[in-house]
This record gives structure tokens, sequence and C-alpha cells, in this order.
């Protein structure tokens, strides 16, 4: 049996969890809503305040799936309930952040500043010129936001310089040594 895929799921104050018979989720909670399409042979259940994922066979399909599909409803009750955030830092001499309204506007070294609108569903914060907060109740949005503003300077191994995560190490490398 799968140690993740058979844990139960508490349904914590405040948060409803549904489920259709097509195997279609909705969760409400205080951040808002919401509904994602489940595997269709999956067996999910609520019982007494709790979410049960089971598999109906054990090929090899429905065991890969049982992991992922208890874990993809944990992530929807979790992100009803508190949400999602990811800090990027921004390293390398006159790389800033800042707040247009609500578009991010990012200078990365280009002879032009790079402007990123946000999905519905997150927003953007920049506590200090160097560092922006990405939030939202959809962890997986918030990874592909994540991941696409990161994808404008990835970190390079010589003088570090890029987007990183917040707690993100970069492994160096030495560079080239002079003439002698």
């Amino acid at each position: 049996m799968s140690r993740i895929g058979r844990l139960p799921i508490a349904i914590p104050a405040g948060v409803t969890v549904e489920v259709s018979a097509d195997n279609v989720v909705t969760a409400k909670g205080p951040k808002g809503q919401l509904v994602k399409a489940m595997h269709k042979d999956m067996n999910i259940a609520v019982e007494d305040n709790q979410v049960v994922v089971t598999r109906p066979s054990d090929n090899k399909e429905h065991k890969a799936l049982h992991g992922l599909t208890r874990t993809l409803i944990n992530n929807m009750i979790i992100g009803v309930e508190k949400g999602f955030e990811k800090t990027l830092e921004l390293v390398g001499v006159g790389y800033r952040a800042q707040l247009q309204g609500k578009k991010l506007v990012m200078n990365l070294g280009f002879s032009h500043p790079v402007e990123i609108e946000p999905v519905d569903g997150v927003t953007f914060e920049t506590p200090s010129a160097t560092k922006v907060v990405v939030k939202g109740i959809d962890k997986e949005l918030v990874g592909d936001v994540v991941a696409d503003i990161r994808s404008w300077r990835k970190p390079e191994p010589y003088k570090g310089k890029g987007i990183k995560f917040e707690n993100e190490v970069i492994r160096r490398k030495e560079g080239k040594t002079g003439k002698k």
C-alpha cells in the first residue's frame, strides 16, 4: 500500500470538500475555492471530516495515481485554508523589482525592463527591491508563475547573479586562472 496514499486527509474547520460522481473535487475555504478533476479510477470518499483515497487494484498505474491523487487533494485543502507563497531573490548589480499597480516590473540587466502581468489567482509583493513574493491558493499555479519569473535570469555559477529561490544555495565554480 502506498505510504502517502493510504493516509487520510483531515479537513480543518472552515473548509468544505465535496466529491462529485465523476471525481471532480471541490474545496472551499476562507481563501477561496479550488476545483480539480481527479482520475476516474481513484475512489475518493469524504467520511467523518476526513478525505480517504483508495485504489481499485494493485496494478502499476493505480499505484502511481494513489499517492498523487491524495497529495493533489491535500494541496487543495492547504491552499484554500492557508495559501501558498514562494519568495525569490534578485542577485546582481542593478537587479531590482517593483510593483506598478498589480504588474511586476523588474530590471535584470537588459536594455528594457521586464514586465510580468499577474495570472488570475496569483498576487505579487515586493517587501524590498531585491525580493519578490508570489502568493496564491493553487500550488501548481504559484510554481508555474515563479518558474516563469525565474526563467528570465537563472542563477549562474560563477558570480551567482540571477533570480534564485530564497533558501537556494548556488554551487559556485572557480573561474579561469590568469596567465603565469
